[in-house]
């Protein structure tokens, strides 16, 4: 069995705003980016603009208990149900099954500054270590950590009672969260399925990690196909979420359509020069015919080597007008692959393209591309 599989539901917000609307006008004519260069010093991000989080997360309570990446992605997986006309169906929420894809909690700065400080003058680093982190660390908090919270809370304060899952692993879980809701509707698995992810960019202990790996950019904003000079990632506070539904099933309660989601494919290179375009040029292709005029959106990182050769790769698709992800609204780590398929699903909603593919290689591993036409 292979059905068809089509968007019928897209929550999406970042530093640009939040919707179809605001993100397909960005898509649409050239803007500029909304970059924050001062706070985090040397490097740039791309601030979430604020939410009116009363809107999707009523209780005041529920949004205390959430950390910021958590908040975002309930928020713009209301969206997504609402979009959808779901919000409110308690039997279709009941069958709706979630994927997140989605990192750890965020650090308690704080404590991890007085611990550093404090090992430079300990007699004993080790036990000063963990005396230290079993006193001064709450349990609470590292069950706030937890990345499967994102889909509790979604589940909590929205209603869904159907299973879910999560995936971890940087850039690769977005891919893969995408390509397994995909693959269940596809196969008959399942008739309906909330999938996305969120990032909170804004974060000194996230910034640091990829600091460490040699991965950020430092100083002023570039577009993400320009950075030869300074390669690097400029990382964005982002969520997006997307209702996934088999063909007839959307077609019999006469859904919105705002796209058909083709194939979705997933590799994982080793990484030598050269084989992240051969990669993508192979996933590109087994993603069948591309017309020419379609348009491409990358999820490319910014990161050295590999964003050239995301652009080679890219460049066989005939005429396709490029779009980098990163340009418009930074780089988003877990959700950076399904808020580059809601960019698309949105353009080809608003009827700026009939067709269009997304790629995106992570800043360490794994690659991706999947397809999209106008439903």
């Amino acid at each position: 069995m292979q059905r068809d599989v089509v968007i019928t539901g897209i929550g999406i917000a970042s530093s640009l705003g939040e919707g179809i609307e605001t993100h397909a006008a960005a898509l649409a004519g050239p803007i500029a980016p909304v970059v924050d260069a001062t706070s985090f010093a040397p490097y740039p991000v791309h601030p979430l603009k604020p939410l009116e989080l009363d809107r999707q997360i009523p209780k005041k309570s529920d949004q205390r208990q959430m950390e910021p990446w958590q908040r975002l992605g309930v928020y713009a997986a209301g969206l997504a149900l609402d979009g959808a006309g779901i919000k409110d169906d308690v039997e279709t929420k009941s069958l709706l099954q979630v994927i997140v894809a989605a990192g750890g909690g965020e650090r308690d700065h704080a404590v991890d500054g007085a611990i550093l400080t404090g090992l430079r003058g300990a007699n004993a680093p080790g036990p000063f270590l963990n005396e230290r982190l079993m006193g001064d660390l709450r349990p609470t908090l590292f069950l706030a950590q937890l990345s499967n919270l994102l889909a509790g809370n979604i589940g909590i304060v929205h209603g869904i009672t159907g299973a879910s899952r999560t995936f971890m692993g940087e850039e690769q879980a977005g891919v893969d969260a995408v390509r397994t809701a995909h693959a269940r509707i596809a196969s008959g698995q399942a008739e309906i399925m909330l999938v996305g992810g969120s990032y909170n960019a804004e974060r000194r202990d996230m910034l640091l990690l990829l600091e460490l790996g040699g991965y950020l950019r430092k100083g002023d904003f570039a577009p993400v196909f320009e950075r030869e000079a300074a390669p690097g990632i400029i990382t964005g506070s982002a969520s997006a979420f997307l209702v996934l539904e088999s063909a007839d099933r959307a077609a019999a309660r006469r859904a919105v359509i705002h796209a058909r989601l083709g194939k979705v494919m997933a590799a994982r290179s080793k990484r030598t020069p050269g084989t992240v375009e051969s990669t993508l040029r192979k996933l590109i292709g087994e993603l069948g015919t591309v017309s020419p005029g379609a348009l491409a959106i990358s999820a490319a990182t910014g990161a050295a080597g590999i964003t050239a050769e995301e652009a080679a790769a890219l460049s066989a698709l005939p005429q396709a007008r490029r779009i980098a992800t990163g340009d418009l609204l930074g780089h988003a780590n877990e959700a950076a692959f399904p808020v580059s398929v809601a960019l698309a699903a949105a353009a080809l909603s608003a009827e700026q393209a009939q067709e269009a593919v997304v790629t995106g290689a992570g800043h360490w591993r794994g690659e991706g591309a999947a397809h999209l036409v106008k439903a």
